[in-house]
């Protein structure tokens, strides 16, 4: 059975603190005011707890639409990939609560006499203001940056945006700060120096990529912090990447109860005996929440088992699901299911649900047994995982043009090495870029490590499938326009029966205008219903036609300000392109 880690206590008591947290913004009592609190360091660790509702839940990490980008289809889209956003009244993002607790604590912790405890929750303090701003810089790059808990009637409340620059050297104090007073001990529900490298690692890796592919200044430090600070995880020796039997590995990381700490740096965790659950297996395999599936741009940058390129294949665009997913990089079984495919706790072998899954690539990757289908998951889910890590080390070499053949020895080839695959060559990558991948990432800069930065971008894409990267991938590579691209799933030639997984037994039967007489066992799709890009001639599924998605490459690429604090504020302008 599942025990409970000292991180859902933590969040339990954090949960509390954050109820109360108008003791500490309003002072009713005096007995609660900040002057006669944060003496000692339960105090401290108490206030602290809060921060950690910061952290993405299960639903941010394995299902909110625009996290998964390109990656997904579903049977609704998101304002970001319609290209409906307006600029919002208020909301929006634009929430500053979560800082404010957080300069409440720092103006104050000081009290405590003992520095060791002192040192180490301000070390949790500035890296969840570090995490926060990174958020905020993210979705509207200029933001103002505050230090101090202002009053209501505060001057500073009506100061301009600080430039993302500024913001970003400020983040960096604070998580070296974080960094030299966190834990040395690892946990995966706790904030730790390692956790802190991680944040580090991924947010210089956004904001160097950012920068050089938006066309600012002084992304080569910033691509050099990332790769100080993966460095210094990766000399460690802490984290490793979990490995056991290749047609396995994968996918346990995703399905084990308690995370698994030789790798998950960070996890939010869940367990029924308080209970706290999560939906994972309902959101996936439920036909109210979407029908959530794979796009075939994903199954199609999968590579061969032998290493070599799938889109190299002949005849790779009209092959079907079984031909498909033959001899593919383990990490696909693991991730979809693919002919063979038996659920866990279940012998019998399953094929994709067309009635739970748009595009036919229906996902394993987080599902568990039958038992939790009522929305009942008990399976940890990653926040910072040392395979990102690894990744954003060898993309930040890789973007400085400094990457070596032994950068990806220690990096890329321990993630292939899981599900053993062949590893990454430099030389070739950077010989002969795959024609594919330009087609996929237009934007990629020219010259010698052209090729092994699309090789990396493949990797990470597979790699990191649904844990909630691939939105901010796309918009740091200035790569947004992907969202206005059609999505797709399985190619079909026509109307007919389909013996999905070759086991001589028809699954899918896709017909024209009534239906035939049902035969169990096996599912019905009415074409028209289910659209083939080329109509009754066939093609790959096409994730909803009817609906226009545009991408505008002068505003997209961040959020608007609400109206009602452009109002409140007149120091503060608006994001370009964006209704004032």
């Amino acid at each position: 059975m599942k025990k409970i880690f000292r991180y859902i206590t933590l969040s339990i008591i954090g949960l509390t603190a954050s109820c109360n947290d108008d003791y500490l913004e309003h002072y009713p009592l005096a007995e609660l005011t900040p002057e006669n609190y944060f003496r000692n360091a339960q105090e401290l660790e108490s206030y602290t707890n809060a921060f950690y509702n910061q952290l993405p839940d299960a639903l941010d990490i394995h299902y909110y639409n625009p996290h998964q980008a390109d990656d997904e289809a579903r049977n609704t889209l998101p304002d970001e990939f319609r290209g409906t956003r307006i600029t919002p009244g208020d909301g929006g993002g634009w929430s500053w609560g979560a800082l404010r607790r957080i300069n409440i604590y720092l103006e104050h912790s000081h009290q405590c006499t003992d520095e060791q405890a002192r040192l180490l929750y301000d070390g949790i303090a500035r890296f969840f203001r570090a995490y926060f701003y990174f958020d905020k810089v993210v979705r509207f790059g200029d933001v103002p940056w505050y230090e101090s808990a202002l009053g209501v009637d505060d001057e500073g409340l009506q100061k301009p945006r600080d430039s993302r620059e500024f913001v970003f050297e400020k983040m960096l104090e604070d998580i070296d700060f974080a960094i030299e007073h966190g834990r040395q001990e690892k946990s995966a529900q706790l904030i730790t120096r390692w956790t802190a490298l991680a944040l580090k690692s991924r947010m210089c890796l956004f904001e160097g990529t950012f920068r050089k592919y938006h066309g600012l200044d002084n992304w080569e430090e910033m691509l050099q912090e990332c790769v100080k600070a993966s460095e210094e995880l990766m000399d460690a020796g802490v984290y490793s990447i979990y490995t056991s039997d290749p047609n396995t590995a994968y996918q346990e990381l995703f399905i084990a109860e308690d995370a698994i700490v030789d790798e998950m740096i960070l996890a939010r965790q869940y367990t029924e005996n308080i209970p706290l659950v999560h939906s994972a297996n309902f959101y996936t395999l439920s036909a109210s929440f979407g029908r959530p599936g794979m796009q075939k741009s994903v199954v199609d940058s999968y590579l061969m088992k032998d290493g070599s390129r799938f889109t190299d294949l002949p005849g790779y665009k009209t092959m079907q699901f079984y031909e498909e997913t033959r001899d593919r990089d383990p990490r696909m079984q693991q991730t979809i299911r693919t002919p063979g495919y038996k659920r866990i706790g279940s012998d019998q072998a399953s094929v994709p649900d067309f009635a739970t899954c748009v595009t036919g690539y229906q996902y394993v990757k987080y599902v568990l047994s039958a038992q939790y289908d009522a929305g009942r998951n008990t399976n940890d889910m990653p926040i910072f995982r040392y395979a990102e890590v690894l990744l954003n080390y060898a993309e930040a070499k890789a973007e400085l043009g400094a990457l070596t053949q032994t950068d990806i020895d220690r990096s890329i080839k321990l993630l292939r090495d899981r599900v053993d695959m062949p590893n990454l060559d430099v030389n070739a990558a950077n010989a002969d870029p795959d024609t594919y991948l330009v087609s996929e990432y237009p934007n990629v800069s020219t010259g010698a490590d052209k090729g092994v930065i699309l090789e990396i971008r493949r990797e990470r894409r597979i790699e990191l499938v649904r844990e909630g990267h691939r939105y901010r991938d796309l918009m740091r590579w200035k790569e947004g326009q992907r969202l206005a691209e059609p999505f797709y799933g399985m190619y079909f030639p026509g109307a007919g029966a389909y013996d999905l997984d070759q086991n001589g037994t028809i699954d899918l039967v896709l017909y024209e205008g009534s239906a035939p007489a049902p035969v169990p066992g096996r599912q019905y799709q009415r074409l028209g219903e289910l659209v083939l890009e080329h109509g009754l001639n066939g093609g790959r599924i096409v994730n909803l036609p009817d609906i226009t998605k545009t991408w505008d490459e002068d505003k997209d690429y961040l959020y608007p300000i609400p109206l009602d604090e452009l109002l409140l504020n007149q120091n503060l302008t608006q994001n370009p392109g964006w209704a004032e």
